[in-house]
């Protein structure tokens, strides 16, 4: 299809900005976009729009930001009247009712981060990490009412290799969302929505500050993995002293020892397998410095044991 449409765009966190770019830049008109709502944020907690607001805003494309859809009929027909050719989501955050779904005339199209059926829901991407996954990907799939089961119309994989962090890997994901609804949109006539498969279905449950706990008798790579995927938010900690210590880099050691216990000057931890040297932490209320630093400055000794 050559000829432009006109879409509806819904998205909210930096991840949904790439996509927007590249739609205007494919020469589609975006007619509106939905977002979620400013929330407050930093000391001072101001409003503070989503990255998704401030770039449309900067494009002078209309912005809404209903605190639901499924609830307010009002949003729903005001969204209908947009008469849209297609609505692309992209992290949008909000549950659309089944009049949504069917108010653009090719539906609703989804860029999900993930090879769904695995990793359905909120946290594709910290999820695929932590579960050792090789490999990850977008799916560009036909919404329908359940939690990301509907049809592929498009998919591509990413590689996901040891040193691949959350934010690498976003970046990928979200270069290739922007390529692959791109080209979907160029053969959405012609394209056949293949059903997901029933098998390996995963679910993605949204992120916690708990998610970041270190538990020491897990082998040094999971813990490893840990950090890779949960950087920088919400981040990866472990007490002493009843004070929160947030480990920023590690590498692994090949080293034993009883789980949570400090092998040495440098703030090598025993794991359940192997060691974690700690090579940047923040301690609470301070600024971030290297192992050695810490020891130094701390009561620690060599054989206390971290909680």
């Amino acid at each position: 299809m050559n000829k432009p449409l006109k879409i509806v765009f819904m998205g909210t966190p930096e991840f949904s900005v790439h996509i927007l770019d590249a739609l205007i830049k494919a020469g589609h008109e975006v007619i509106c976009v939905y977002c979620q709502p400013p929330r407050p944020a930093g000391r001072g907690h101001k409003l503070q729009p989503s990255p998704v607001q401030i770039r449309a805003e900067e494009l002078k494309i209309p912005v809404r930001t209903p605190l639901s859809l499924k609830k307010d009929a009002a949003a729903r027909a005001d969204f209908a009247a947009l008469k849209a050719d297609v609505a692309v989501v992209a992290a949008y955050g909000l549950i659309l009712p089944q009049d949504v779904l069917d108010a653009p005339k090719y539906g609703c199209l989804n860029i999900h981060a993930s090879l769904l059926p695995r990793w359905r829901g909120a946290a594709p991407i910290q999820r695929a990490i932590l579960a050792g996954d090789t490999e990850s990907g977008v799916c560009i799939m036909q919404m329908e009412a359940g939690l990301d089961t509907g049809p592929a119309l498009m998919r591509g994989t990413v590689p996901i290799t040891d040193t691949t962090t959350a934010s690498t890997l976003h970046d990928a994901l979200a270069a290739q969302g922007a390529e692959l609804i791109v080209k979907t949109l160029e053969d959405i006539e012609t394209l056949k929505p293949q059903k997901q498969p029933e098998d390996g279905v995963t679910y993605a449950s949204m992120l916690t500050k708990d998610d970041g706990k270190i538990d020491w008798t897990q082998p040094a790579a999971s813990i490893e993995r840990q950090l890779r995927a949960l950087t920088p938010w919400p981040g990866v900690w472990c007490l002493h002293n009843g004070q929160r210590l947030k480990v920023l880099e590690v590498s692994i050691e090949e080293k034993q020892g009883t789980p949570g216990e400090i092998l040495d000057r440098h703030l090598v931890v025993a794991c359940g397998s192997d060691a974690l040297l700690l090579k940047k932490i923040q301690p609470q209320d301070r600024k971030p410095m290297d192992g050695i630093s810490f020891m130094n400055g701390t009561h620690m000794n060599v054989g206390d044991v971290l909680s």
